[in-house]
């Protein structure tokens, strides 16, 4: 990989993150901020992928032939935060779900007058 490709490469990825914190702060959808949040974290694990991979490195099986490896922890790791991930997601839209059942609506603003009614 070039510098130019992998300079490219971190820029989208830059925008990917810009994009997922965008949509954190500035959304009062509840669902809109679980998705942003959840592009937020894609954005980290391409990022921290990106990191552990050498070109012209290879799997980190011992091959005659090769003499560069990737290393595979930043593979394992991100492995497990897609699934705690995944889970806090889960947990995350079922609380949207909750409130939508609860106080009528999933805008920030409405369930906060709805819950002051109360």
């Amino acid at each position: 990989m070039t510098l130019w490709a992998s300079q490219l490469f971190y820029a989208l990825d830059g925008l990917l993150l810009v994009t997922g914190l965008y949509l954190v702060i500035a959304q009062d959808n509840l669902v809109k901020k679980l998705l942003g949040l959840s592009l937020f974290q894609v954005a980290i694990f391409v990022f921290y992928l990106s990191l552990g991979k050498l070109f012209p490195g290879g799997a980190a099986v011992l091959l005659p032939e090769q003499s560069i490896y990737s290393h595979p922890l930043p593979h394992v790791l991100i492995l497990t935060a897609i699934v705690v991930g995944i889970a806090t997601l889960a947990v995350g839209l079922a609380l949207v779900v909750r409130v939508q059942e609860e106080l009528g609506s999933t805008e920030e603003d409405e369930a906060r007058l709805e819950d002051r009614r109360r």
